[in-house]
């Protein structure tokens, strides 16, 4: 089953400030693409390397090369369709749009489980597991 990834796990693969979550983070990672179930979306990526350039300090090139990476899972991209669902579930479940959307994500990947320090540990939307890793 595919396991969708938020931002924040992956920013910790290259964050030298937590070298337990970055060790945590990465054996995640290579066991998702070990497995081929990683998965990620549109905004992940696009978050992931704004993160990297403006927080980290990554310079450009490099940064874009991480993020290639990724564009080998499987990508979900954010259309209107997925918009108008997180729309819904924002307003349902009190859901930032941006968690929401990353949620309707993993849930249209087919993921079971979704990586994120940012969501409630443990919450459930139907087949989909909020797992934050680094509790």
């Amino acid at each position: 089953m595919p396991v969708f990834f938020d931002t924040n796990v992956l920013v910790y693969c290259v964050d030298p400030r937590d070298v337990g979550k970055q060790a945590l983070a990465r054996e995640l990672v290579a066991t998702a693409s070990a497995a081929s179930t990683g998965t990620v979306s549109t905004q992940v990526l696009i978050e992931l390397f704004s993160v990297l350039t403006r927080q980290q300090k990554v310079p450009d090139l490099i940064a874009s090369e991480l993020v290639q990476a990724y564009t080998l899972w499987p990508v979900v991209d954010s259309d209107l369709k997925l918009f108008h669902g997180a729309m819904a579930m924002s307003v349902q479940h009190r859901l930032s749009i941006f968690d929401a959307m990353i949620v309707q994500a993993a849930l249209r990947s087919g993921a079971t489980t979704l990586y994120s320090e940012d969501l409630q540990h443990g919450q459930e939307f139907g087949p989909l597991k909020l797992v934050n890793p680094f509790l």
